[in-house]
């Protein structure tokens, strides 16, 4: 494993550890070259999913564009990075899980809308907002009170 600090490959696993899930192992490690630890996840590598954009395009699967989207949803709220990699370790199996390998990008924003609608209520509104399009104010609102209610 390269470290990502300084480059070297003469690392070290310090400690290792199940997820909760049973399908990601996570590795603490340390660089012997410049000392300094990080941490690598290691999981098993599943066939490719397809992601079906609006346009009709098809491009495979991006678990950390997914992540990227759902950690600017949740800039400056109490959304966590952990619950962040929880929600795509969730979705991602429940995607891998289902009848096909294919799935619309709708489907796949609703899911993580839902599942944002429950942890925080602003990384959902911001996340929909995109996901949604939406366009005014009014599209706002209208989210807004549905919240509320």
């Amino acid at each position: 494993m390269k470290c990502p600090y300084c480059g070297s490959t003469d690392t070290e696993v310090i400690e290792t550890r199940d997820s909760e899930d049973l399908e990601t192992i996570r590795r603490r490690r340390s660089c012997l070259k410049c000392g300094k630890r990080f941490t690598t996840y290691e999981r098993v590598e599943n066939i490719n999913l397809v992601v079906i954009k609006k346009d009709g395009k098809r491009e495979q699967f991006n678990r950390d564009k997914l992540k990227s989207g759902i950690l600017k949803a949740s800039e400056k709220t109490e959304v966590s990075v952990d619950a962040i990699e929880k929600i795509v370790t969730a979705l991602e199996h429940e995607l891998r899980s289902a009848d096909s390998v294919e799935v619309e990008s709708k489907k796949i924003g609703q899911l993580v809308a839902n599942k944002l609608k429950k942890i925080d209520k602003i990384a959902y509104i911001r996340f929909s907002s995109v996901f949604r399009r939406f366009v005014d104010v009014e599209d706002f609102e209208k989210e807004v009170k549905k919240l509320i209610k």
